[in-house]
């Protein structure tokens, strides 16, 4: 399957695709925009570390693990990491969230005291 069939079917972005195969991970054939299951089952964990807010060289050294053997503890590690900071990111997020419903709220007391 050509790169451009990929992208098509799978909903896999071009640059994705071109990251991937600069890599060098997944054989000659990727390398030259031609993919087979396997390349598209890889590519899937590609846009899932993608989607998670895995930054494209982080994503390309935990590719290069799935080639070795015995790399799960340092895949682990890495997720753990990315998920520590997804939780940061959302804490962060909810107490923005609650600064910005109590000024809503003060808001809108303001103006029923006012009789509006």
């Amino acid at each position: 399957m050509t790169m451009g069939e990929a992208s098509e079917r799978y909903g896999i972005p071009l640059y994705i695709l071109r990251e991937y195969g600069a890599w060098g991970l997944g054989g000659a054939a990727a390398e030259a925009g031609r993919y087979n299951d396997r390349d598209i089952q890889r590519l899937s964990v590609l846009m899932s570390l993608h989607d998670m807010g895995f930054a494209s060289a982080e994503a390309e050294v935990y590719m290069g693990l799935l080639e070795q053997p015995h790399s799960e503890d340092e895949r682990l590690r890495m997720l753990e990491e990315k998920r520590s900071a997804v939780l940061a990111e959302i804490h962060t997020r909810e107490r923005q969230l609650q600064r910005l419903d109590y000024l809503r709220h003060e808001i809108r007391k303001a103006q029923r005291q006012d009789g509006r």
